[in-house]
């Protein structure tokens, strides 16, 4: 089934390259970026790791943890984590799970049902749809989702971006416009109307349109 914004994101128990883990239980009660991968050694696959290993620091300080996935077991994870360290210049702090037998890239559905049961044998074009990011609340909720061709390394920055406009609108009640960069100028959702307005913003608002309310980020 597919995963959707909102759904529940599927629990599961796997090994990993830091051992096994229950992912609900190690996602804890903050929150957490799972990002996969069709294979090990795979080029733009190792420059991914790579970059989200020296950004380890970005993602502490908004307590999301990250994850990795690939379609290989953990004795391949380790012999690659050498190389991603040294593209990095920095250590791979967080795990990776292996997903050898393709349990999680189908409860993801990154995979169809019937796409097998084994890593053994499959190439990368084989799993050209696992190369996901997920990212999931304290609840447990899936808040973004996204999907990458394989020739497409991802944008991290970005991913910092949704992760702060998905916990301002937690704790504040606003929205985020396109192309927002923290500091600048947000929206009040929605669902709280005028009157709840003037108690969560004192300070006014500027109506754009009567759908469209501006304030400064309550965060800057």
């Amino acid at each position: 089934m597919a995963v959707r914004i909102n759904d529940t994101a599927p629990d599961f128990t796997a090994d990993t390259s830091q051992g096994q883990i229950n992912f609900h239980e190690w996602i804890g009660d903050g929150y957490a970026m799972l990002f996969s991968h069709p294979k090990d050694f795979t080029p733009v696959c190792a420059t991914e790791l790579a970059y989200v290993a020296k950004l380890s620091g970005e993602f502490a300080k908004r307590n999301c943890k990250v994850i990795g996935l690939s379609v290989d077991s953990v004795d391949d994870h380790q012999r690659w984590a050498s190389d991603i360290e040294e593209l990095a210049g920095a250590p791979l702090t967080y795990p990776l799970i292996a997903d050898d037998h393709l349990e999680v890239a189908k409860m993801y559905d990154m995979l169809p049902g019937d796409a097998g049961d084994s890593a053994q044998g499959r190439t990368a074009a084989d799993n050209a749809t696992v190369r996901s990011v997920f990212l999931i609340g304290p609840d447990k909720k899936v808040k973004m989702s996204l999907t990458y061709p394989m020739s497409s390394g991802r944008n991290f920055e970005e991913l910092l971006r949704v992760i702060d406009s998905v916990q301002l609108t937690a704790n504040s009640k606003v929205a985020t416009p396109a192309s927002w960069q923290k500091g600048e100028d947000v929206i009040i959702v929605p669902a709280v109307n005028n009157e709840a307005a003037k108690e969560l913003f004192p300070g006014g608002w500027e109506t754009v349109k009567p759908y469209l309310r501006k304030v400064p980020d309550p965060s800057a």
